[in-house]
C-alpha cells in the first residue's frame, strides 16, 4: 500500500482525494489544507455577499467530516505543509495552533491554488480595503456591507471577481464605483465585446472608470479614499481588491521544483513535475493553451477539476494525460451574460498572427430563440477562424439568454476541431421556446461561410471612425433612424434602395448598416449587382455601432429607467396596449410607429418589450418627434413604456435649421453663412445642401489634376473655383461691386466669406455637397474644400424633418 499526501483541498486537491479512492480503496490518502474549510465554492462567495446566495452552508460543497466519512480521506484543516524534503519524500506541516512535525509520503500533489495580489501600493493595508478569496474573507465583507454606515465601496479591478462583486455590492444597495487600470474589463473578451459589458454597467448605475489606476489609499474619518494616477479621487466605505492572483507555489520553489517567470509551477501532459514523485494541479500550475500551444496560467474551477481527476488516474496507473486548456469561461455581469472560448484576438497578434492575413473574424447578432415566442432577447457572437475556415481559433458571445449553452456548443467544435462549414452542418435541438431553426451557432457559420465564399465583406467595428473616406449608407426606415441615427449617415431605407440607388457612386467606398445586420447584407448584395465594389456590411449592425461608440452616446454615464420620469402633457383620453415581446430590433419602434399614427392627441400608448435596446430607442423616438414620454421602467425582464401623443402644433421638435444653397452668388452665399453662424450662436444644429451653382462656394481654389471627359472640362473651365471667384447677383460691375462690398466689409471688420465658412465648420455646421448635382457638373469630391460631406437628397430630408426653419437660397 503506497501514500499520497495532496497539498490543498479546494478545487483539485478535493477532486485528486476523491478520483484516487475510487481508483484505488488500499491508498492512504491524507489531504493538508492550511484553511478551515475543503472543495468549497469559492466562485460563489460574491453571491453570497449580497445574499443572492442566503444560505452560507450552501457555499461548503463537501465538508471534511463528509470527505472523511464517504471517501476514508484523512483530511487536516489549519495545517499549512511549509517546506518540502523531496531526497527523504517528507513535508514539513505547522498547524493553526502551533505544532509541527513531519509527514512522509510516496506521492506528493501539490494543489495548493492561488492568493488575491496585494501589490505595494500605500494604504493597502487598511482594514478597509478587502480581497475576497475564502469563506472567512466572505463573512468578514459581508459583515462590513450589512453595516448600515456601509453606504459605498469601490471595486478594483475588472475581471471576473471585480465584476462579480461589483454587481452584488450594487445588488446589497451599495453605491459602486468600479476602477480597472486597463482600457476594458473582462479581458477575456476583445475590446468592442467588452465595451458592451460598460455600457450595461453603467445603466446599472455603477460608476465605471477605466484606464485609471491606483496611486494610494488614504483612511479620512472611518472612510476609505481611493486615489487615481489620475489625479481623481473616489470615497467610500470600503474597497475590495480584484487585480488578480499569484500562484502559491512558495515550498514548490524552495524545494527546486521547476517555476516559470509568473511563480507557476512547471508540469507535463501527465501534471508531473521535475520529480517524479511530486504532481501538481489548479492555479498554482503552468499549463498549455490550446490553440496557441503556448505556455500559460489560467486560474478556474474547471480545469482545475480536470487537472486534479488526471494526477489521480496517473496515480493509479491510467495514463491520463492533459491536452491544454481553451480558457473557456462565463460569467454573469448584471443583466449580461459574458462568455469565451478558445483564443482572443489579442492573444493571437501577441503570437504575431495579424486579422485578414492569418485569420478572419465575424461579428453576428441572434436572438436567444425563435423571435415570435416571447421573450427572446438578442445575444452578440463574435467567430474567429482561420483565412481557409478550416480551424476555428476563438469566439465570444455576450447576451442576455442563451449564451452559456452557445459557446459551450463552440468550444465542443474547437475541441474536436471543427471548422467553419461544420458548424452549419450541426443539428442543434430547436423548440421557439430554446432556439431558433437556424441556432446562432449555425448562423455563425453561414455567415463566415459568405465571408470565405466572397458574398460579404465584414467592416471592423471602429472603422467608420478610421476609414474618413468611406460613406456611411443607413437602410433602416424612418423610424428606426428616429430612435437613433448614425452620426453623419447617408440614410436610403433598403425598402427603396433600388429605385435611389442613382444617388450613390459607384467609385466611392460604402459601410452598410441596419438594426442588425441582415439587411445591410442584403443591400450590399444589391450594390454588388449593381456594379459597387467597395461594399462592406457593419458586423451586427447599429446596435453593436451604439454600443460600441457610447463615448460619444449618453451611455457613459450611470442610467436608471424611472417610473413617472415627466408628466404628462394632459391627462389621457385612453390609453392603448401593445406586446411587443419577442419582436426583434426594430420591430418594437416600428409598432411604436405604426400605432402612434392611429392615436389622437392626449391618448396614450403603452408599450411592452423584450428587447433591452428599446428602453433607450423609446426616449430618443419620444425626443426627435414631440410625443410625451411619460413612464419608462423595467418589469422584471420586460421593458415598458408609456408614451402620450402630443398634437403636432404643441409638439416640443428639435429646433434644427436647414437650408438649400442652390444659388452661386456671392451675396446669397453671404447670407446662408450669416444665418448659419448666427443659428449656431443660439445652440441649433444647422445643415447647409448645396446644390448646383451653390456648390462653386465649395470648390478649392487649385483643383487637383483628374481625369476628365471634355464636357466636365468644360464646366469646370467656366464655373467658378471657390468662394473667393464668386460675383455678386446685383452691381458686379465686372468684378468692381465685388471688390467693393469685399473691401466695406474688411474695413467693417465683418468676416469674410471665407472667414465664416470655417467657423461654421469650426463650430458644427454640416456643409453637404449634392451628390446627383456634382455628376451634372463634373465636380468630383477631390475638388471639394476639406470636411465637406458627400450626400443625396435622403441625407438633407433627414436633417430637414429635424428642423423647424428651412431655407432655399
Amino acid at each position: 500500500m503506497s501514500k499520497t499526501v495532496i497539498v490543498g483541498g479546494v478545487a483539485a486537491g478535493a477532486s485528486c482525494a476523491a478520483r484516487l479512492r475510487r481508483l484505488k480503496p488500499d491508498e492512504e490518502i491524507i489531504m493538508l489544507e492550511r484553511g478551515s474549510y475543503i472543495s468549497y465554492a469559492n466562485c460563489g462567495l460574491p453571491y453570497h455577499v449580497s445574499d443572492v446566495i442566503a444560505s452560507r452552508d450552501a457555499l461548503l460543497v463537501t465538508k471534511k467530516e463528509v470527505m472523511k466519512a464517504r471517501f476514508a480521506v484523512d483530511v487536516r484543516t489549519e495545517s499549512e505543509v511549509v517546506s518540502i524534503d523531496r531526497a527523504n519524500k517528507r513535508v514539513h506541516i505547522v498547524e493553526k495552533n502551533g505544532n509541527a512535525y513531519d509527514e512522509a509520503y510516496d506521492n506528493l500533489v501539490i494543489a495548493t491554488g492561488s492568493s488575491p495580489l496585494r501589490p505595494r501600493i500605500p494604504g493597502i493595508d487598511s482594514p478597509l480595503v478587502r480581497t475576497l478569496w475564502t469563506v472567512p474573507d466572505t463573512d468578514e465583507i459581508r459583515a462590513m456591507v450589512q453595516d448600515e454606515n456601509t453606504k459605498s465601496a469601490v471595486v478594483v479591478g475588472g475581471g471576473f471577481i471585480g465584476l462579480e462583486m461589483a454587481e452584488n455590492l450594487h445588488e446589497a444597495g451599495l453605491a459602486v464605483t468600479l476602477v480597472e487600470a486597463a482600457d476594458q474589463v473582462m479581458a477575456p473578451l476583445d475590446y468592442e465585446m467588452a465595451l458592451l459589458l460598460n455600457e450595461n454597467i453603467c445603466e446599472n448605475r455603477v460608476n465605471l472608470i477605466l484606464n485609471d489606476g491606483v496611486s494610494r489609499f488614504v483612511e479620512e474619518e472611518n472612510r476609505i479614499v481611493t486615489e487615481l494616477v489620475s489625479g481623481k479621487r473616489v470615497e467610500a466605505d470600503l474597497v475590495i481588491l480584484a487585480i488578480g492572483v499569484r500562484p502559491n507555489s512558495a515550498i514548490a520553489q524552495s524545494a527546486g521544483l521547476e517555476i516559470n517567470a509568473r511563480g507557476g509551477i512547471v508540469v507535463d501532459d501527465h501534471m508531473r513535475t521535475n520529480d517524479p514523485s511530486i504532481y501538481a494541479a489548479g492555479d498554482v500550475i503552468e499549463v498549455e493553451e490550446f490553440i496557441t500551444k503556448d505556455r500559460t496560467m489560467v486560474p478556474l474551477a474547471g480545469p482545475a477539476n480536470k487537472q486534479g481527476r488526471i494526477v489521480a488516474d496517473n496515480l493509479a496507473g491510467i495514463d491520463s494525460r492533459y491536452a491544454g486548456t481553451q480558457g473557456s469561461s462565463v460569467a454573469k455581469v448584471f443583466d449580461l451574460t459574458a462568455a469565451a472560448t478558445g483564443a482572443n484576438e489579442k492573444s493571437l497578434n501577441r503570437n504575431g498572427l495579424q486579422r485578414d492575413r492569418d485569420y478572419r473574424t465575424v461579428i453576428l447578432t441572434q436572438n436567444s430563440h425563435a423571435g415570435y415566442y416571447p421573450g427572446a432577447l438578442p445575444l452578440v457572437l463574435k467567430l474567429i477562424f482561420s483565412m481557409d475556415g478550416s480551424r476555428i481559433y476563438g469566439a465570444q458571445i455576450v447576451g442576455r439568454d442563451g449564451v452559456d449553452k452557445r459557446i459551450d456548443t463552440l468550444g465542443v467544435a474547437i475541441r474536436m476541431g471543427a471548422g467553419v462549414r461544420d458548424l452549419t452542418e450541426l443539428e442543434l435541438a430547436y423548440a421557439p421556446p430554446y432556439s431558433s431553426a437556424k441556432d446562432p451557432v449555425n448562423m455563425a457559420g453561414y455567415v463566415a461561410e459568405n465571408v470565405l465564399n466572397g458574398y460579404v465583406t465584414f467592416a471592423q467595428w471602429d472603422e467608420p471612425d478610421t476609414d474618413k473616406d468611406a460613406i456611411l449608407l443607413d437602410v433602416r426606415e424612418e423610424a428606426e433612424v428616429m430612435a437613433y441615427a448614425i452620426p453623419n449617415a447617408k440614410n436610403i431605407p433598403m425598402s427603396v434602395l433600388r429605385e435611389r440607388i442613382g444617388e450613390l457612386d459607384k467609385q466611392r467606398k460604402y459601410i452598410i448598416f441596419c438594426a442588425i445586420g441582415v439587411r445591410a447584407y442584403n443591400s450590399a448584395r444589391i450594390l454588388a449587382h449593381h456594379g459597387f465594389e467597395h461594399v462592406k456590411v457593419y458586423p451586427a449592425g447599429a446596435r453593436l455601432y451604439r454600443s460600441t461608440h457610447a463615448g460619444s452616446d449618453e451611455n457613459l454615464k450611470p442610467q436608471v429607467l424611472k417610473k413617472g420620469c415627466v408628466q404628462p402633457a394632459q391627462t389621457p383620453a385612453k390609453t392603448v396596449t401593445v406586446n411587443c415581446s419577442g419582436l426583434q430590433c426594430p420591430g418594437p419602434i416600428m409598432e411604436v410607429f405604426r400605432n402612434m399614427k392611429e392615436l389622437n392627441a392626449g391618448e396614450c400608448l403603452e408599450v411592452t418589450a423584450s428587447d433591452p435596446g428599446f428602453a433607450k430607442d423609446i426616449v430618443s423616438w419620444c425626443e426627435r418627434t414631440g410625443n410625451q414620454l411619460i413612464s419608462n421602467e423595467k418589469r422584471g425582464t420586460a421593458y415598458v413604456a408609456t408614451i402620450q401623443k402630443v398634437d403636432a402644433e404643441n409638439a416640443a421638435l428639435p429646433q434644427g435649421k436647414t437650408m438649400v444653397v442652390f444659388d452661386g452668388d456671392l451675396d446669397k452665399v453671404l447670407a446662408s453663412f450669416v444665418i448659419a453662424n448666427g443659428a449656431l450662436a443660439m445652440g441649433r444644429p444647422v445643415t447647409m445642401f448645396f446644390t448646383f451653382w451653390g456648390l462653386n462656394a465649395l470648390r478649392k481654389q487649385k483643383s487637383p489634376k483628374l481625369k476628365k471627359s471634355l464636357i466636365e472640362k468644360m464646366f469646370g473651365m467656366m464655373l467658378p473655383k471657390g468662394s473667393r471667384k464668386l460675383k455678386l447677383s446685383k452691381m458686379n460691375m465686372g468684378g468692381m461691386g465685388t471688390r467693393m462690398m469685399r473691401k466695406v466689409m474688411q474695413d467693417k471688420r465683418i468676416d469674410s466669406l471665407e472667414e465664416m465658412m470655417q467657423k461654421a465648420m469650426q463650430n458644427g455646421v454640416k456643409l453637404v455637397a449634392c451628390s446627383m448635382s456634382m455628376d451634372v457638373m463634373g465636380i468630383r469630391p477631390e475638388e471639394l474644400i476639406d470636411g465637406v460631406e458627400i450626400g443625396g437628397v435622403g441625407t438633407y430630408l433627414g436633417d430637414a424633418e429635424q428642423s423647424n426653419v428651412n431655407l432655399f437660397i
